[in-house]
């Protein structure tokens, strides 16, 4: 999504950094902590997001747990099958369906930056009662999206990138940057 910008993000993947821990109850506070954890690893500016799908009928549910709501073991395909069977039935006997999707961003200039640039997305949406689409990954097939008709798994990827939770938090995290400098 910044490649447009003339940015060149590497992944701490790429870098050989392990993924940090997210053992916080907020989307701020792991987003943070993997900011400093990629800062600390490399000496360099560090962009970090959590994210997650916040489920109204369950209380907020997955959360900040999502990606391993319903277990850790498997692969990431494997999880998200358990995580969208999870989802649907402990959602069975809710009619309110009404969801959305948060990320928070955070930029960190350096490893101690006392004044991480943060900034959130909201995409909202409603579950759907059976999945569909084959784009995406995670939820994305059950994130229904009425004004479209469509779920998130069936947008082109780059229309997705466009109106999605990380486009709308990055979006806004380039404004603060932009009032900053």
């Amino acid at each position: 999504m910044l490649a447009p910008l003339g940015v060149r993000l590497v992944t701490q993947a790429d870098l050989g950094i392990a993924e940090a821990e997210e053992p916080h109850d907020t989307f701020v506070e792991n987003a943070i902590a993997k900011a400093r954890h990629c800062a600390r690893a490399t000496g360099l500016p560090a962009l970090a997001d959590d994210s997650g799908l916040c489920v109204a009928a369950l209380g907020g549910e997955p959360g900040v747990h999502s990606a391993y709501w319903a277990g850790r073991e498997g692969t990431r395909e494997e999880r998200d099958a358990r995580n969208n069977a999870r989802l649907l039935a402990e959602l069975a006997r809710h009619e309110d369906r009404a969801a959305h999707y948060t990320c928070v961003m955070v930029l960190l200039v350096r490893p101690d930056d006392p004044e991480p640039v943060i900034a959130e997305g909201r995409w909202t949406g409603e579950i759907a009662r059976a999945p569909r689409g084959a784009n995406g990954f995670g939820y994305d097939p059950l994130f229904y999206l009425p004004e479209r008709g469509l779920t998130a798994a069936e947008l082109a990827p780059e229309e997705k990138n466009r109106i999605s939770h990380r486009a709308i938090a990055l979006a806004r995290l380039l404004e603060r940057l932009r009032e900053t400098t």
